[in-house]
C-alpha cells in the first residue's frame, strides 16, 4: 500500500497579508516546501486542496461573524485562491477544489479536474495512509483529517506544518482529532495574523 501527503488550502487569502489571513501562513508554505525537498521519497504521492469560491452564499458575511460566515476569499480568479509563493508545487499530481458554491472545509469534499473526489482518487492510487499538513489547523486541516479518519486512512496531521487561528478553536480541533484516532506529531503555529 502507499502513503500520500495532503496538502490543505495554503493560498495567498489564508497567508499574512490576505483577506482572511493566519498567522505563521507563510512560513507552513515554506517549511512544506523544505521537507518536499530534503525528502523527496517520503511520500508516494502529493496532492493538494484550494478553497475556491465562485458563489458560496451565506459562507461570505457582510459583516462576517467568523463563524459560519467569512470575509470574501479564495475567490476563482483572484490572486488570493492561488497558491501561496513559498509553497513549491512541483510534486502536486492533483488539486482538488472545494468550496465553489457552498461552504466546504474538508478537502474530502472537493473534487479533481476530471470530477473525482478526494476519498476515490486516494484509493485508486492504492493509498492506505495520509498525512495532513496546511491551514488552518483548527478550521480545513481538522475537517479534512477528520474525515479522512472516517474514510479509513490511517492519518496523522504534522502540526509543525499547520497554521491555527486561535487557541480556543485549536484546542477543540485537537480534541477532535485525538478522539478519531488521528495521530498528531509537532505543534501547530500559532501567532497573531
Amino acid at each position: 500500500m502507499a502513503n500520500a501527503l495532503i496538502i490543505v488550502d495554503v493560498q495567498n487569502d489564508f497567508c499574512e497579508g490576505g483577506s482572511l489571513a493566519v498567522g505563521g501562513g507563510a512560513g507552513v508554505a515554506a517549511g512544506i516546501s523544505r521537507l518536499l525537498a530534503a525528502e523527496p521519497d517520503r511520500w508516494d504521492h502529493v496532492v493538494a486542496t484550494k478553497d475556491y469560491h465562485v458563489d458560496p452564499g451565506a459562507h461570505f458575511g457582510d459583516p462576517p461573524d467568523y463563524v459560519d460566515s467569512w470575509p470574501r476569499h479564495c475567490v476563482v480568479g483572484t490572486s488570493g485562491s492561488e497558491f501561496h509563493p513559498e509553497l513549491v508545487t512541483g510534486r502536486v499530481e492533483v488539486i482538488f477544489h472545494k468550496g465553489e458554491h457552498a461552504a466546504a472545509y474538508s478537502g474530502f469534499e472537493g473534487h479533481g479536474p476530471d470530477g473525482e473526489c478526494l476519498a476515490d482518487w486516494l484509493r485508486r492510487h492504492g493509498v492506505d495512509r495520509v498525512d495532513v499538513v496546511g491551514i488552518a489547523t483548527d478550521h480545513c486541516v481538522r475537517a479534512t483529517a477528520l474525515d479522512a479518519a472516517r474514510e479509513g486512512f490511517r492519518t496523522t496531521v504534522l502540526l509543525d506544518l499547520t497554521a491555527a487561528v486561535a487557541p480556543d478553536t485549536l484546542d477543540v480541533a485537537l480534541r477532535a482529532l485525538d478522539g478519531a484516532g488521528v495521530t498528531m506529531v509537532g505543534e501547530p503555529v500559532i501567532t497573531a495574523a
